[in-house]
């Protein structure tokens, strides 16, 4: 069975409602009209008038004109109420049929294309859902493209220098010493923290990373980080690290693994990049946000480029690079890991100058 389209239903409804309408009017007419008439020429003959001699002819005169009135009045009307719904039927159907044009585009790779505003209250609604999934599904796409050139541009290194060794110590031209199964080791070491990386970036914006939130006394948790990360740089005089943290500090709705999480990932690209004086970590509850900062005093990131401190595989040329050992996703690890608990991180950075990385994280009610 041939299925019927919506502008066929319409139209078809439009006028199986004016059919109803005529001929309730056909009927009618036809059936009391006349008699109505009789009756209204029996009152006259009661009264001053007589028209006994005439009904037949008035009768007979009177279902011709109403007959041919009717018809005139069903062909215009019939013809007016047509058109009318074949337009609003056309007015309808006409976004749709956008619609359908717009998935037919998107099914084609065009991902830039947009439903237009519509005059229907109903369909503008569907219009405007509809751009807001197109605008995701582009995004969607333009990040899937820019992790696959930036996962080519970062494996390619690696694997390069693995292909090389690997080659030399085929044949023979170069000789297996300690150092150089060591430099193996170390590359595929990176490769594998890379995965790992990659790994959780991917359960983190696709919501399958599991964040337990509770209540977190952050006192505790960062002297504790804190001290660790000091007795590991005892012997080196060269970095300064401290804390600033009163001891009633409101307690905060977060996951404390999460949070210790981010907290080393910063303190390490801080003690990284610091090759002598300062780093501080400072907290202060303020709006029913508790904000933590570290801030230490190292090289420092350019503000061309303080934009894209927290995209993926982001790296500037003096204090980002492979020999680091980063794989220039921790930062972006960060941000959504801060942002799933609520909160929010940002960056303040001058060269020379060292950097500064303030995140807030909702307050205990």
């Amino acid at each position: 069975m041939a299925k019927i389209t919506l502008r066929s239903r319409l139209f078809l409804s439009h006028l199986a409602v004016m059919a109803v309408g005529i001929i309730t009017l056909v009927i009618i007419g036809r059936l009391y009209s006349p008699r109505l008439f009789v009756i209204s020429l029996e009152r006259y003959e009661n009264g001053v008038l007589s028209v006994q001699r005439h009904r037949t002819q008035l009768v007979k005169g009177f279902e011709a004109a109403w007959s041919r009135g009717m018809l005139w009045a069903i062909l215009m009307g019939g013809s007016t109420a047509a058109g009318l719904s074949y337009w609003v039927s056309r007015w309808i159907i006409r976004p749709l049929d956008q619609m359908e044009d717009v998935t037919r585009l998107f099914a084609s790779g065009q991902l830039s294309e947009r439903v237009p505003p519509s005059e229907i209250m109903e369909i503008q609604r569907l219009a405007n859902s509809f751009n807001r999934m197109a605008t995701d599904l582009e995004n969607v796409e333009q990040r899937r493209r820019e992790l696959i050139g930036d996962l080519t541009h970062e494996l390619r290194t690696p694997l390069t220098i693995l292909h090389g060794y690997l080659e030399g110590l085929a044949d023979g031209a170069v000789p297996a010493e300690t150092d150089l199964y060591q430099r193996l080791a170390d590359e595929t070491t990176r490769l594998q923290r890379l995965v790992n990386d990659l790994q959780e970036l991917s359960k983190l914006e696709a919501g399958y990373l599991p964040i337990q939130t509770q209540t977190v006394e952050l006192s505790a948790l960062l002297t504790g980080l804190v001290r660790a990360f000091a007795d590991q740089f005892a012997s080196d005089d060269r970095v300064i690290l401290t804390l600033d943290c009163p001891e009633d500090l409101p307690a905060v709705c977060a996951d404390p693994i999460r949070v210790e999480q981010i907290m080393i990932n910063l303190l390490s690209n801080a003690l990284r990049y610091t090759e002598k004086g300062r780093v501080t970590v400072t907290a202060w509850p303020d709006n029913r946000r508790v904000y933590i900062s570290i801030a230490d005093t190292g090289i420092g990131i350019a503000e061309a480029d303080l934009p894209y401190v927290f995209e993926r595989f982001w790296r500037a040329d003096r204090s980002r690079n492979r020999g680091s050992g980063g794989t220039g996703l921790g930062l972006t690890i960060c941000r959504r890991l801060v942002e799933v608990q609520g909160g929010q991180i940002e960056v303040k950075s001058q060269v020379g100058e060292g950097s500064e990385f303030i995140f807030w994280l909702p307050q205990v009610d």
